[in-house]
């Protein structure tokens, strides 16, 4: 089954490709001759995960999904949120999140967050949505080089390291969107 993946996040891509293995082909914007950036213009996951879905099968009338991730941190009574990509503003880069969040959490003791994704599918013309958790806390630093995002400083409940300290695979054992994956996947397979 060949499914369009709504981004233009390579790592996202890259961490998708590697949690499905040969069952299906994903295809990217970029391969599919798709070259726009789809707005996130609501309030939660879930709206702004089917706007991208939704504007592809209206491009394409082809199967294809969407996700759209937050990092929600208690203190800051669930920010970034929806804003995590543009939480420190528009430019998207993931160092000025990091400095924002971490100056925002200075001397703040309750550091619980959670990372949660939701992923919508739109299927035969019908739309399918998964959720996946990862509850942690947010390190008083950075700590490692891998992955993108806010990796460097959440520690998923159950590790001693931040996702940026870990490889691909270990990090999926822990990751909200290798859980939401797995029900996408668990789903695609008994379609």
């Amino acid at each position: 089954m060949k499914l369009i993946f709504a981004t233009n996040n390579e790592n996202k891509v890259k961490e998708f490709r590697s949690m499905l293995g040969d069952h299906f082909e994903i295809i990217t914007l970029h391969e599919a001759g798709i070259d726009i950036d789809i707005p996130e213009p609501h309030d939660t996951l879930e709206e702004n995960a089917r706007e991208k879905s939704g504007t592809i099968h209206q491009m394409t009338g082809q199967n294809c999904f969407a996700e759209d991730t937050g990092l929600e941190i208690d203190a800051l009574q669930g920010a970034p949120g929806v804003l995590s990509a543009r939480y420190a503003g528009e430019q998207k880069l993931a160092s000025d999140n990091i400095a924002k969040v971490l100056t925002e959490m200075e001397g703040v003791t309750n550091r619980a967050a959670r990372f949660r994704t939701v992923i919508s599918l739109i299927l035969d013309g019908k739309e399918y949505q998964f959720e996946g958790v990862s509850q942690g806390h947010i390190s008083t630093h950075t700590m490692g080089e891998k992955g993108f995002g806010y990796d460097p400083i959440f520690i998923p409940e159950g590790a001693d390291r931040s996702f940026a300290q870990m490889d691909l695979t270990e990090k999926n054992q822990y990751s909200h969107r290798g859980r939401a994956f797995e029900k996408f996947v668990a789903f695609l397979q008994s379609y």
